[in-house]
Parts: structure tokens; sequence; C-alpha cells
């Protein structure tokens, strides 16, 4: 399997040390110094907030390389996604991408080409909105939402994390509530887009 090539930027030096070290880590990724950035096949930007050096950060890469840009953010408008596309945004991902899986492989997506559509973009948008606006999960809700994503039933779940049953039932009551989300498996869904199961 070939590495992808890519190069880091972040909008504080902390948050760009951590990010390099997390990908360095990773097999499937080579990351680039900075002075290399025009070589790299995607570009990874982290920042809380898209703000106006994010966007001059963003349009002056997108300038210098047509590599394709994954954006992890803290939060997102709707109304920058245009701005964010024209700037070769390929993805747009939660901070708590960072920490699994989803990072990696949106950078693998991204250097084989394929596209996000702005619909796309948008979708990942207004999900990074509603964890902005506290809807991120508790650790007990992610618990128990990994469990029930692997067919746990609710007192299989209860005796797993020594809860009560009634418990089990108020957490899922609880963010299915909260999220405006339909039922059990639409939560399910809900965690893995956003990343955190």
């Amino acid at each position: 399997m070939n590495q992808v090539k890519v190069a880091a930027w972040a909008s504080d030096p902390i948050a760009l040390a951590g990010l390099i070290d997390h990908l360095r880590a990773r097999p499937e990724v080579r990351v680039l110094p900075g002075q290399q950035r025009g070589e790299a096949a995607v570009l990874v930007f982290a920042a809380n907030r898209i703000t106006r050096e994010v966007k001059a950060a963003l349009r002056a890469a997108a300038s210098e390389t047509p590599a394709a840009i994954v954006l992890v953010a803290g939060y997102v408008e709707p109304e920058e996604l245009p701005e964010l596309s024209a700037c070769h945004v390929a993805a747009v991902l939660p901070r708590e991408a960072i920490a699994g899986d989803k990072l990696v492989r949106s950078i693998v997506a991204a250097a084989s080409g394929r596209e996000t559509a702005l619909r796309d973009l948008l979708d990942q948008a207004v999900s990074l909105q509603a964890a902005g606006d506290g809807a991120a999960l508790s650790a007990r809700e992610v618990d128990v939402l990994r469990l029930m994503a692997e067919g746990w039933d609710t007192a299989e779940i209860a005796g797993k994390l020594c809860y009560s049953e009634r418990t089990v039932k108020n957490v899922i009551y609880g963010l299915t509530n909260r999220l405006k989300l339909r039922n059990r498996p639409h939560a399910v869904a809900y965690a893995l887009r956003a990343g955190v199961i």
C-alpha cells in the first residue's frame, strides 16, 4: 500500500504539533515538512473556527497546489461552504475525528480523487453545528451507543456497564430526544457519522 503524502496546518502551534504527531503514527500517510507542501496529495487543516486567518491559509494553499484539503474544525457556518469548496476542501470533520480512523479514511479518500459534493459538506457542517450547540455525546452515551451498534439489547448493555435497565433506557431517550433522532438505529447512525463510535 502506498503512503499518502500529507502536509498539515493548524491555527495554533500546539494543535499543529499534536496533529503532526498523530499523522506520523499512521502507516497510511507520510507527513511532509511545511516547505514541501506542494508535493502533498492531501493537506490537513485543523482549526476550532473558520476565521479570516484560516480562510487566508486555505486560499493560499489552494493557489499553491491542487491537493485536496481535509478540514478538521470545531465549528463551520453553512454559509462558508461555497468558499471552502472553492479552496479544494474535500471533507469537513469534527475535531473528535482526529482520535479515530475517520481522519485517515478521509485523507485516503481525498487522495484517491473522490469528489465531495457541496451537499455532503453542508451535511458535515450541520453535524458540526449540532455538536457545537451542546449536542456532544457524553462518555456514558458513547458507551451505550457502541454496545447498541454491536447488537446488544437493553438488558445486556445494563449488565455490561453495571447500570440498571432504566438508566440505559434514560440514556437512550435523553440522547435521541436532545438530538432529535427518531429511534435507536438513527442514534447509532448519528454516532457513526459523527465519528464517535
